[in-house]
């Protein structure tokens, strides 16, 4: 693998010395092509695999994985199958002769891929967040649509809030407080 060095020295030769391709590889001893990707990636990609790795053993029994998968989605988390039981369940029930490794790392790259993620949000002082909605309200008695605006500072935990009569009136409308 090439050093984060010669990428920049490579990066540097050809977009600000102006050399050539051809003559950035002459002068590092690289082939041309090697000289195309590290203009193209700032820094060493690592290895990239073209296509997926073959399974031959497991792809057979891959819909039937995912269908356990779906159907512990439901029961409570100490109900659900591990990844040694759903590969004794293949191996008793559907045939499998695949090894319980390959099975154990597709299990966990699909639980991986279900799992909820969060970003948290980070607001800088200085800045507000804002929303628009709808609720019902009781107004004189009587159960009315209203529009809101709702504004907060970043670091202010109260939430300024205006009622308006119609969701046009929410986007000019001024919020005191």
């Amino acid at each position: 693998m090439k050093s984060v060095e010669l990428y920049r020295q490579v990066r540097h030769a050809v977009r600000i010395e102006d050399l050539s391709r051809r003559e950035a590889a002459r002068r590092f001893g690289l082939d041309p092509r090697t000289v195309a990707k590290m203009l193209v990636f700032s820094v060493p990609p690592g290895y990239r695999r073209s296509r997926p790795p073959a399974r031959p053993k497991l792809d057979p029994f891959v819909g039937i994985i995912d269908q356990i998968l779906e159907d512990d989605k439901g029961r409570p988390s100490k109900q659900r199958h591990s990844s040694k039981r759903i590969f004794e369940r293949l191996r008793a029930e559907h045939g499998y002769g695949g090894g319980l490794t390959i099975v154990k790392d597709y299990v966990l790259m699909q639980r991986q891929r279900q799992r909820e993620m969060f970003v948290p949000l980070r607001h800088d002082p200085g800045h507000a967040q804002a929303d628009f909605g709808e609720a019902l309200a009781v107004i004189g008695g009587v159960e009315r649509k209203i529009h809101f605006c709702g504004h907060a500072a970043a670091l202010g935990r109260r939430w300024r809030v205006a009622h308006m009569p119609t969701a046009a009136a929410t986007a000019t409308g001024s919020i005191k407080g």
